[in-house]
């Protein structure tokens, strides 16, 4: 993940520590990193997930790499990940709304980039 960012100066924070939100555009999270939301996708078996009230702590226990979730609607899309066929499903499950979607996209995207979610075996 790259390194922290202010946060918006729409008042928005962004889900994931280090993730600006307020930045949409044609580079989008898909087509840059190749995060596919109609993929099963799971929290990394070497990661912890520790709920929070802020969010969740995640700890990577092979990379040593440590990340907040500061937004509990993100927090519970990542933990139900395990139990959709997709992201995009477990997306449209959170209530996740077509205009909002891009920026919870970016979150995951994030999270796979730094795997602590990985594409599940088939």
């Amino acid at each position: 993940m790259s390194a922290p960012t202010s946060n918006p100066t729409s008042g928005d924070r962004s889900a994931v520590a280090g993730v600006r939100f307020d930045t949409p555009g044609p580079d989008s999270p898909d087509s840059r990193t190749g995060f596919d939301t109609f993929v099963a996708w799971e929290l990394n078996p070497k990661v912890a997930l520790r709920p929070e009230p802020f969010g969740a702590l995640l700890y990577h226990f092979g990379t040593r790499k440590l990340s907040f979730l500061k937004n509990l609607t993100v927090v519970g899309i990542v933990q139900s990940l395990a139990d959709h066929d997709s992201a995009e499903a477990a997306l449209l499950a959170a209530g996740i709304t077509p205009a909002q979607r891009p920026l919870y996209v970016q979150a995951l995207t994030a999270l796979a980039d730094s795997a602590m979610i990985t594409p599940r075996a088939a």
